[in-house]
């Protein structure tokens, strides 16, 4: 059986990174160097070290088993190339939205994205060297997420803690899709 999972998020959260660090392909990546005509669309503030950017989507695969094999599909992260979401979304069980702390607020977008179109999807709060940490149930509460919405802590650099991340995305599709599907009681 075969996934289809979203990673999404703000401008320089880490999508590729967490794509590249669990895929067990050379994962497809489109990315360009920034340049000065993008300067006043792509704030660097908080990741001013940045010198490249996704423009199309990043691409993996994992085995979570042997029956069970999850397509990535990383996003781009400003608004300019958000035309290509709706494409990237067909099909997809769910997504992560992956999420900084010193910039929570680039979550919102993507989060609102996902709700309004009823796709699952988890938040993980990719945990940057020298960022402040937060508990999960403090990142619910400032991205003002619904209970049920999983939030996780991870590195996306390390593969182990982005294949957990990914079990969680599964995890949480699947038990809001047999929810819906459920009869409602009489």
């Amino acid at each position: 059986m075969t996934l289809k999972i979203l990673v999404a998020g703000g401008f320089g959260v880490g999508k590729t990174t967490l794509v590249g660090a669990v895929s067990e392909i050379k994962p497809l990546r489109t990315e360009e160097l920034l340049t000065e005509a993008g300067r006043p669309l792509d704030s660097l503030e908080g990741v001013e070290e940045k010198r490249t950017t996704t423009v199309a989507m990043d691409f993996g695969r994992i085995s979570l088993r042997e029956d069970l094999v999850l397509y990535l599909f990383g996003t781009p992260g400003q608004d300019r190339f958000w035309f290509l979401w709706d494409e990237l979304a067909t099909g997809a069980l769910g997504a992560v939205v992956l999420a900084d702390t010193r910039r929570l607020s680039d979550s919102f977008a993507a989060i609102d994205y996902f709700e309004r179109r009823g796709i699952a999807f988890t938040v993980a709060v990719n945990c940057f060297d020298g960022a402040e940490r937060y508990p999960a149930d403090s990142v619910r509460e400032a991205l003002d997420l619904d209970s049920g919405t999983p939030v996780v802590l991870c590195d996306a650099r390390e593969r182990g803690s982005a294949k957990e991340v990914l079990i969680a995305v599964v995890e949480h599709a699947l038990k809001t899709g047999a929810l819906r599907r459920q009869p409602a009681a009489t």
